[in-house]
């Protein structure tokens, strides 16, 4: 009883002081009526645009503005890579997902790897089958209404006339220069004179605008069972890989149905497995039954049972999820139910963390878990590192709104930046590195098995309210993106934000799970901006979190549109990160 009337005043304290006042944004949320993207970076969002003036609908767009972020986000997705689609028909009104989510070549033994010494970083051995193309012309054959020619056409004009190198990617490509150097296919496009291109350089790729011509006249045949299969496969041989034309050509994008949540009314949706979508919703469900507004927003207590729902969510994702295909029945209704939630709730101290690595539940019978250890006080921070992006070029997300309220909401990537660092030669694009999210543990619920999709990081969202489209929304960041964008989305309906302030907020990100990258530790930090105030890193600590203090800004690389709920406005905003951009009509 002593610790509820303790825990009330910290909250009321909290309260006072948590609450952001009002204040001019880094960047200001757009306006606009009939149409509107968010994307990595504003080129890909003007492809988009283009297409929605030409009267293309969402999925045009927003394919349209893939296929350019393949030239200009070249370090974190293209036709090399995986992509998950989620999408709301307003006319039909139905969320829908298309998987693009690539498999393990046939060759691909846990043996096999383990001769190699394990599950490489990059290289040729670091590839699977990309399904980002095969989702991507899913979506139009299906659902677009413009021709695939009309669509790839912005795509095509950069990528033969050249766009300019940006800051990001300037920095991007010099960080990842041993890598990329190892690769003449790979140095002869994106470095001069032995060094990587600079920002304000201009990179003309004719390679891969041939292949997009290719595709754009042969469409999907042509990437997994025609001559462009035939260029990647005969180059990954050449480089000892492993892939053969046969797993390119079994390869298929299919649709499945997205999982969902109530959260206070509203219905959210996210991507299901193979995808980590449910880790968000989860943290929902145990977040739901805590008075976030009363705590107050960004304070410790509400950092820290954000933080704790989180973990628990992560320990599931380890436990239970991995590809449908080749997993035991995965408990998704039990993992997203009420019941679950209240039981996985009782685990949150509100004065002390999890120690490390919190334990998987039982969805199947809602039984206890397994005992829980709490940390003691940390050390209070003493230094603060310098901001690293690195996380946040592993990916990119888009988002498109149309005139008729369509939302599509799509997440792409080559995993790392830039992949496996292989161009494939005469084709122009990079590949993935995507094998080293795999297991080689026999009872890993992840372990590698010929065939088989990995389960991804990857979880594009979107919600309805009352029935109509409310927002989409997403961000890159591997492992932490169910953490900011859960983030944003508690800034946008808990405290009531506009997008833009909702997406600059300070954002903290656990590392308390086994990370998805092979071998997989549990570093156990929580990443900490320093913008947050002294006293609620202070009181993190105190609770036993152990704080990794960073100079970092906004909710990770966050994008959104909101439809205003009374007059069907496009409100659309972008975290300070990056080169994201917003264009709207």
């Amino acid at each position: 009883m002593k610790a509820i009337k303790l825990l009330g005043t910290f909250m009321f304290v909290a309260v006072l002081v948590g609450r952001p006042t009002a204040q001019t944004t880094w960047r200001p949320a757009i306006y606009a009526d009939h149409g509107m993207v968010a994307a990595g970076h504003a080129l890909a969002s003007e492809a988009g645009l283009s297409i929605l003036k030409a009267g293309g609908n969402a999925i045009d767009a927003a394919v349209a503005a893939w296929f350019v972020q393949g030239l200009v986000e070249p370090n974190s997705t293209g036709l090399g890579g995986d992509m998950f689609i989620l999408s709301y028909d307003a006319e039909a009104d139905q969320v829908r997902f298309i998987t693009g989510s690539g498999t393990a070549p046939s060759a691909a033994t846990v043996d096999f790897y383990e001769s190699k010494g394990g599950l490489p970083p990059d290289g040729p051995l670091s590839v699977n089958i990309p399904g980002a193309v095969a989702s991507a012309l899913m979506a139009i054959e299906q659902y677009g209404s413009k021709p695939l020619s009309e669509v790839l056409a912005p795509a095509i004009e950069m990528a033969e006339g050249g766009v300019p190198v940006s800051p990001h990617l300037a920095g991007s490509l010099a960080r990842s220069a041993d890598k990329l150097s190892r690769y003449p296919s790979t140095a002869k496009i994106w470095f001069e004179d032995g060094k990587p291109l600079e920002a304000g350089d201009r990179v003309i790729q004719k390679d891969i605008g041939g292949t997009l011509r290719t595709i754009a006249r042969e469409g999907v045949d042509a990437f997994y069972r025609g001559p462009i299969a035939k260029q990647a496969v005969s180059y990954l041989e050449d480089h000892d890989g492993i892939h053969t034309e046969p797993d390119w050509a079994s390869y298929r994008a299919y649709e499945d149905t997205p999982i969902k949540i109530t959260y206070r009314g509203i219905d959210v949706y996210e991507c299901p497995p193979n995808s980590q979508g449910h880790v968000m919703l989860q943290a929902l469900k145990i977040l739901e039954g805590f008075n976030l507004r009363y705590m107050g927003h960004n304070s410790a207590s509400y950092l820290h049972v954000v933080t704790e729902a989180l973990k628990l969510g992560f320990a599931d994702r380890n436990k239970w999820v991995g590809d449908p295909k080749f997993v035991p029945p995965i408990p998704m209704a039990g993992l997203l139910s009420e019941e679950y939630a209240a039981e996985r709730r009782k685990l949150i101290d509100p004065w002390q963390a999890i120690e490390g690595e919190a334990p998987a539940g039982n969805p199947r019978g809602q039984a206890p878990s397994d005992t829980v250890a709490y940390a003691g006080p940390q050390p209070m921070d003493s230094f603060v590192d310098p901001y690293d992006d690195e996380a946040f070029t592993l990916t990119t997300y888009l988002t498109v709104v149309d005139k008729d309220r369509n939302m599509v909401s799509i997440t792409s990537s080559l995993l790392s930046g830039f992949g496996s660092g292989m161009v494939v030669d005469g084709a122009g694009f990079f590949l993935n590195n995507r094998m080293a999210y795999f297991g080689l543990e026999p009872d890993d619920i992840n372990v590698l098995v010929p065939g088989k999709r990995v389960r991804q990081t990857i979880n594009p969202a979107l919600a309805l309210k009352d029935g109509k489209p409310f927002v989409t929304f997403g961000t890159p960041g591997a492992d932490t993106q169910p953490q900011t964008q859960l983030q944003f989305f508690l800034n946008l309906v808990e405290f009531n934000m506009n997008v833009q302030e909702a997406l600059e907020q300070p954002t903290v990100i656990s590392t308390s799970f086994r990370r998805s990258y092979y071998p997989h530790e549990v570093a156990g930090t929580l990443l900490t901006p320093v913008m947050l105030p002294q006293h609620v890193r202070d009181e993190l600590a105190a609770m036993g979190h152990l704080l990794d203090v960073r100079e970092a800004r906004g909710a990770g690389a966050v994008k959104a549109i909101v439809i205003h709920p009374k007059t069907n406005v496009l409100m659309g905003g972008v975290s300070p990160t990056r080169d994201s951009y917003v264009m709207a009509w």
